[in-house]
């Protein structure tokens, strides 16, 4: 372990000296994609380095009790040596996380796609509320949303909504959140008090850059429209609103959020790449061992993942098997515990996997 340590410690000088190098820096693409690199590799040589420190401060203090008379210092070097000693396992467990394999989209900014499923217009309301609660936990995280799309209902809810969100390791946090959410609760339509169940869907995708995703103009089929509201009604005259087909795989995105045609048509070409770039990470996961798959999750969309149960105050996550009776605070965003499950056990199922020699 620790020689691929120092091994990528010595990578990440070599990528220092390249970024301030005229050669690289005169090249954006070379430049973009060593600074790719030398960010990815950056927290693990933090992490070592914090590692050794520790490990010079053991030995220091071991030193001193070694040597020194004085029961004083004495005294002050054992307490010292037991913080660092406390403070160095936990440090080696982080670092043999570090180095598992990585999930190259870990650093990305994602494509949210909430989507309404089975349970009428209770389920675009219950859409509404999952997008607001995304949207509660990205402003904990200090990220930023911006919508690009959405469908109204008649009822006030989303019968969909597409969103960015940006910021520090926004995938590595939300890309569990794939698959479907059910809904048990009372709807406020229902007249004696019957619990029904609705689902919406979730879709998290990395959002993918130029240099992972290469689009050709000769490709694409450009159709302007009118944008429209909830009932399909027209509302502006101008032909604003942007769909895009992608001809080759036959995948259409549509965005009409913004007055200008221009806006939506880059918008549309961000969901776009993204959505290509998730389907070129599934052809690539497809071909792994179906041991493996089963080890990592496979992340499938159509799996049922979660349940939000208002009568009894739970969210269950059926992956893990884990149960929340503060339903309340989960809705108003406050997700931190559920994802740090999940994140945990999915390390974790990672590392048996890497044991027993599967990855």
């Amino acid at each position: 372990m620790f020689e691929r340590l120092e091994q990528i410690e010595a990578r990440y000088e070599e990528l220092t000296q390249a970024l301030s190098s005229p050669e690289i820096v005169g090249d954006s693409a070379r430049y973009q994609k060593t600074a790719k690199a030398h960010s990815e590799v950056s927290y693990i040589v933090e992490k070592y380095r914090e590692y050794k420190d520790l490990k010079r401060g053991i030995a220091e203090s071991q030193a001193v009790l070694a040597d020194e008379k004085d029961a004083e210092m004495r005294a002050y070097a054992q307490e010292e040596l037991d913080k660092l000693e406390a403070r160095v396992g936990g440090v080696e467990e982080e670092l043999k996380v570090l180095l598992l394999p990585k999930d190259p989209s870990d650093e990305k900014d994602v494509i949210l796609e909430i989507r309404a499923g089975t349970g009428g217009d209770e389920a675009t309301l219950f859409a509404a509320e999952m997008f607001r609660m995304y949207t509660r936990y990205a402003e904990t995280q200090g990220w930023k949303v911006e919508v690009l799309s959405t469908s109204d209902s008649s009822v006030g809810g989303l019968k969909e909504v597409i969103a960015i969100i940006e910021g520090q390791r926004v995938y590595s946090r939300l890309k569990y959140e794939s698959g479907v959410h059910r809904v048990q609760r009372v709807p406020a339509t229902e007249q004696q008090g019957r619990v029904h169940t609705s689902a919406v869907t979730v879709a998290v995708l990395p959002e993918a850059e130029d240099v992972d995703i290469k689009i050709e103009a000769k490709d694409l089929r450009i159709d302007t429209f009118c944008s429209s509201g909830p009932g399909g009604q027209s509302v502006n005259t101008t032909y604003s609103a942007v769909r895009i087909t992608h001809i080759p795989t036959n995948t259409v995105v549509s965005c009409q959020d913004e007055k200008s045609q221009i806006k939506n048509r880059e918008k549309g070409m961000r969901v776009l790449r993204a959505r290509l770039y998730e389907m070129e990470m599934q052809k690539q996961q497809d071909a792994l061992a179906k041991e493996r798959k089963a080890m990592v999750g496979s992340g499938d969309r159509s799996e049922k993942i979660r349940t939000y149960n208002f009568p009894q105050n739970r969210v269950t996550d059926h992956r893990i098997g884990l149960t929340i009776h503060q339903l309340e605070q989960v809705m108003d965003g406050k997700l931190q515990p559920l994802i740090e499950a999940l994140v945990s056990h999915y390390q974790s199922e990672k590392m048996k996997a890497q044991t027993t020699g599967v990855l």
